[in-house]
């Protein structure tokens, strides 16, 4: 069983490496990199080349850990005795299983992504230490033991919001997303526009990286931005003289709110435009 990435998603031979390590060992693969990266879609790529069920559970930052494993409804416990429900006669009932349990109970391998888990309170990578240590949770109001079946392949992403518990980063395997090269760009590119012209790519890839490579930019443009602007390019037909003349260091790109995604930015932008025309 081993990821070799897939027609849909290029992995570098690193991230290859990483992930497939992360299933030897048996140990949760702790993802980060810049937002756009990929991160999560890794996760259902995985699942996808290997065959296997995803379980996703999206962490907010209202999530509680216990919410992973299983909540108990005492509300609606109290509501069904008040109208004489016989259910309420099995607390099981009221236990609502948690994306971890679901992980545990499938009876058979699958990838679980728990996807960003630096949103949730700093506690909430201690609180999850056993269970993803031990693949098992005890659940007190029904007396009972969950352990996995079958080991799920646990893919947790950062996007290094907070500053994770030593305890928790010795329990995983870690590797952290490169931004793509020019060459590992057009193979992402192509991937998704087979047909794109390659004068297209080679002048938009220009603007692109310059646009990375402007001091002060706040929100720097990432992967899954570059793909939406191409498509946008493609959709409105722009001339090929337009980015082949364009300066990215002196004036914003055509269709910018696909790559500038704040105000400051902008700004920073059309300031250089207007330092450019004047040293004009």
């Amino acid at each position: 069983m081993k990821f070799t990435g897939t027609e849909e998603y290029v992995a570098t031979k690193e991230l290859q490496m990483a992930v497939n390590a992360a299933i030897m060992l048996q140990k949760p693969l702790l993802i980060k990199g810049e937002p756009g990266t990929g991160k999560t879609m890794l996760a259902e790529q995985i699942a996808k080349s290997l065959g296997l069920p995803l379980i996703q559970w999206h962490i907010k930052s209202t999530t509680k850990a216990q919410q992973g494993l299983y909540e108990y409804d005492a509300v609606s416990r109290l509501r069904d005795s008040q109208l004489g429900d016989d259910k309420v006669q099995d607390i099981s009932n009221y236990i609502i299983k948690g994306k971890m349990w679901e992980a545990f109970d499938i009876g058979e391998r699958s990838v679980l992504l728990i996807d960003e888990i630096d949103k949730a309170d700093i506690e909430f990578p201690n609180d999850l230490l056993l269970e993803l240590d031990k693949m098992e949770f005890y659940v007190y109001e029904t007396k009972q033991l969950v352990k996995a079946k079958t080991r799920p392949i646990v893919v947790i992403t950062s996007n290094n919001e907070k500053e994770l518990p030593d305890a928790f980063l010795r329990r995983c395997f870690f590797h952290f997303i490169e931004f793509p090269d020019t060459l590992t760009m057009e193979k992402i590119i192509d991937v998704h526009y087979p047909n794109i012209k390659k004068e297209l790519i080679t002048q938009a890839m220009d603007i692109f990286f310059n646009v990375r490579k402007i001091a002060g930019v706040k929100k720097k443009p990432s992967t899954s931005e570059l793909i939406d602007w191409l498509k946008l390019l493609m959709a409105d037909d722009i001339p090929e003289d337009v980015l082949k003349n364009h300066d990215a260091r002196s004036a914003i790109p055509p269709l910018y709110g696909a790559l500038l995604k704040n105000e400051q930015d902008v700004h920073l932008l059309e300031k250089l435009a207007f330092m450019h025309r004047a040293k004009s």
